[in-house]
This record gives structure tokens, C-alpha cells and sequence, in this order.
């Protein structure tokens, strides 16, 4: 009954299918820019401001309003105003029964059916329809700053794409280097399996005491450990890997160990960078909000129509007692405490302001690419340094080990010269992770594909 339980558990918990094998790197890029859920929502968010920027030029077309009110009142002037509107009223209205022309004072009557006449139901049917002449441009400046917007937003996405392209490009080559990192780390565990074997041979024979051994077995357990952090940390970049294409990955197509190197040119970085591209379309959009402020002092135009029906019985004589009104309206707005002029000297500065933004984007991204093609060309020479290190570090552990043999050592002598071998190798590890981060990041820069 156990065994049957824990096998229906672990067919819940168990996968039906397994992750992504083998990947390739131009597969994963696919995916992430499919699946990757921040590029779904930058995504959204450029979606939104496309949307937004077409709103400004449907004001153009104006809008039409139906409205239907249903009123009932016993109030005298509502009672006369709906019998007018609905083209009922008459002298009777006017209290004209109750007057006596005998009556000197006829003028001193108050009529009973005028100040208190009895509740009437009101329905009035109209559609309003009201349209801009002219604004003083006022519509188009909007359209062209939410337009502009719109492609800010563009901008913000492929920043995003590019960023978890990076993600993933930098994933796949850590991932690259800590497998290659744990055969070259298994190579050493190796060495040090056969130096252990060596050492028991030696202290069987007499050439070696037991403190020999037990050095070898505690540097034995460290080179494990660091074995096993290393699998931990591939173990921890595939789940960011699986994170990143909201895809389970379990193993993938290795790369080259280090990245290309693409420095951008001072004419790519004005042209393709995404934050100087920001910062001109900023600009263009401080020039609308500039005239924008200049047009407020224009005189705004528009027309009106109306068309309608009044009864006190909805939708009856319609035709019979339908209205219409037409009109058109104009604007001018003289004097508001000089608020107009203050909110373009504010504009103008602020246009001020942006265009020294450009520049200063301008320096910062150049200044930013010089440091890492610095940083990454340093890293790049500590390679080669490291990687020469690392030969000779073996080269070096190998013969103190025959020495040792020979009995002209000790073995912790041979034990200095093997940990200097892990060290170089994980420095070398650190220093391609470190090239690698550069020459991607300089990637992120200029916009993808240019």
C-alpha cells in the first residue's frame, strides 16, 4: 500500500516532460524574446502608448453625446418650461381664464393655473454633437508629444530585450566556464587520487609517514568541496537561465569559453545608442511643449449642434415636437495672471535643460564605452597571463611531485604547489567571467541588429 502511494506521489511530482536538452544559444535568444515575461510586459507597456498616442488626433473628429432624462415636476417654472419645450403651452397657462374684465385690478391677479399647476412627467430625447475649428494647433502639438512618447516606449523595450539578451548570452558562457572549470577542478581531484595512492604505496614501503596521508586526504576534502560548489553554481545558473526563457532548461550546447569583443565607434554610439536616442526624442518633445505654451495665447474655436424631441410621454410626437440648435463658439482667453508667460519661460528652460541632457548623454555613453573596452581589454591580458600561469602551475606541481618521490621534499611542499594550481585555476575562471561581462554589457549599448 506504501509502495503503490509513493509511486501515484511520483507521478504528480515528476514532470510529464523534461526541459530544454542540448540548447544552442541562437534557439535560446528565440525563446526569450518569446517567453521572457519583462519583455512581455515592456512589451504591454510600448502596446499601451501606441494606443495613447492616437487619442489626441481623434479629438479632431469631435464627439457626439445622446442623452435621455426622465423629470417629473410640479415646480412652476419646470411645469411651463417642459410644456414649452415640448410646444404645449398655451393661454390657459397664463392663468388667462381666471381674469374679469370688470375688474379694474385685472392686472393684480395671480393666476391659480400658472403658480400652481399640477406635476407633469417630462421626457426630452437629444443628441449633442460638438467639434473643434480650431485650436491653434493645439491637437496636432498633442498628437506629435504622444507620438514621440510612443516611440520612447520602443526604445524602452529594446532596452529590455537587449538587456536580457545579455542576461542570457553571459548565462550561457558562465555556464561554459564552470563546466569547463569542473573538468579541469576533476582533472586536479584526479591528480590528487593518484598523489594519495602514491603517498600510501610510500608509506607502506617506509618512504612516508601517516602524516603524509592524512595531508593529502584533508586537501583532498577541500578540492572536493570546491568540486561541489562549482556544481552548485552551474546548478544555480540554469535555474536563471530557466527563469530568463520561462523555459525549463536542463542542459545546453556550450559556447566559446569568451565573448567577442564589439566596440561601437563614436558616430555607431550617436546614431544606434538607446540612451542618446532617448535623450534627442526628449528633446523633439520639449520643442512641442515649448509651442505648445506658445499657442495657449490663441483664440480656440468651436461648433456645436443639437437635435432633440420634448413630450411628457417618452418617444410620442416626436417629429412634431423635435428641436434643433446650431452654433459655433470662439474662446480668447486675455489675461489669467500672467500664468501663460510664466509656463513659457518654464517651458523654455526646460528645453534648455534637455538639449544639455543630449550632451551630457552624449559624454556619458562615449565614457562609458571607452571604461569597459578599457576594462575589458584589461581582462583580456590577464587571460593570456592566467592561462599561462596555469601551465606552468602544472608543469611546476608535476615536478615536486617526482621530488617528493625522490624524498628531496616534503609533501606539503608538493601540497603548496597543487593548491597554487586550484588558485590560478579559479582566478582564471574569475577573469573570463569578468571579460565576458564587459564585452557583453558593451552590447547592450547600441541598439540590436545595427
Amino acid at each position: 500500500m506504501k509502495v503503490r502511494n509513493y509511486l501515484i506521489l511520483m507521478c504528480f511530482t515528476i514532470p510529464m516532460f523534461g526541459g530544454e536538452v542540448n540548447l544552442e544559444l541562437k534557439e535560446a535568444l528565440n525563446i526569450l524574446k518569446q517567453k521572457n515575461l519583462e519583455i512581455k510586459i515592456a512589451d504591454f507597456d510600448s502596446q499601451m502608448k501606441r494606443i495613447e498616442s492616437k487619442l489626441p488626433n481623434s479629438m479632431r473628429f469631435g464627439k457626439i453625446d445622446a442623452t435621455l432624462s426622465a423629470m417629473r415636476s410640479n415646480d412652476a417654472g419646470n411645469v411651463f418650461g417642459f410644456k414649452l419645450q415640448s410646444r404645449e403651452a398655451s393661454f390657459g397657462d397664463f392663468g388667462v381664464g381666471e381674469f374679469d374684465p370688470a375688474n379694474p385690478n385685472v392686472l393684480s391677479v395671480q393666476p391659480y393655473d400658472l403658480n400652481y399647476p399640477k406635476a407633469r412627467n417630462h421626457y426630452l430625447t437629444k443628441v449633442s454633437y460638438q467639434v473643434p475649428l480650431f485650436t491653434g494647433g493645439k491637437i496636432t502639438l498633442y498628437s506629435s508629444i504622444a507620438h514621440k512618447m510612443y516611440e520612447m516606449s520602443k526604445i524602452d523595450k529594446d532596452k529590455v530585450v537587449a538587456q536580457k539578451v545579455y542576461e542570457t548570452k553571459k548565462t550561457f558562457h558562465d555556464i561554459t566556464l564552470v563546466e569547463n572549470y569542473i573538468t579541469n577542478l576533476s582533472k586536479i581531484t584526479n591528480n590528487i587520487d593518484r598523489l594519495e595512492s602514491i603517498v600510501k604505496e610510500m608509506v607502506k614501503e617506509g618512504y612516508a609517514i601517516q602524516t603524509d596521508l592524512l595531508e593529502v586526504q584533508a586537501h583532498k576534502a577541500d578540492a572536493g568541496s570546491m568540486l561541489i560548489q562549482a556544481k552548485l553554481n552551474r546548478e544555480v545558473a540554469y535555474q536563471y537561465l530557466s527563469f530568463l526563457l520561462n523555459t525549463e532548461v536542463e542542459s545546453i550546447k556550450k559556447t566559446s569559453e569568451m565573448a567577442p569583443l564589439n566596440i561601437p565607434g563614436k558616430k555607431e554610439i550617436e546614431t544606434n545608442s538607446y540612451d542618446i536616442q532617448k535623450a534627442l526624442i526628449g528633446l523633439d518633445i520639449t520643442k512641442d511643449a515649448l509651442w505648445l505654451q506658445r499657442v495657449s495665447f490663441f483664440p480656440t474655436i468651436g461648433a456645436f449642434a443639437e437635435y432633440g424631441s420634448a413630450d411628457n410621454i417618452i418617444f410620442s410626437d416626436f417629429h412634431d415636437k423635435d428641436f434643433y440648435t446650431i452654433g459655433v463658439q470662439a474662446s480668447w482667453n486675455l489675461f489669467n495672471g500672467f500664468s501663460d508667460s510664466l509656463n513659457l519661460q518654464k517651458a523654455k528652460i526646460e528645453n534648455f535643460k534637455t538639449m544639455t541632457q543630449v550632451e551630457m548623454a552624449k559624454s556619458g555613453t562615449e565614457l562609458k564605452v571607452k571604461q569597459l573596452q578599457s576594462e575589458a581589454l584589461s581582462n583580456l591580458e590577464m587571460v593570456k597571463s592566467d592561462e599561462a600561469r596555469l601551465k606552468f602551475a602544472s608543469q611546476i606541481y608535476e615536478n615536486y611531485l617526482a621530488k617528493y618521490k625522490e624524498g628531496m621534499i616534503s609533501i606539503g611542499d608538493v601540497l603548496v604547489k597543487q593548491s597554487k594550481e586550484s588558485e590560478v585555476l579559479l582566478k582564471l575562471l574569475t577573469t573570463k567571467n569578468n571579460y565576458n561581462a564587459k564585452a557583453f554589457e558593451l552590447d547592450t549599448i547600441i541598439k540590436e541588429g545595427e
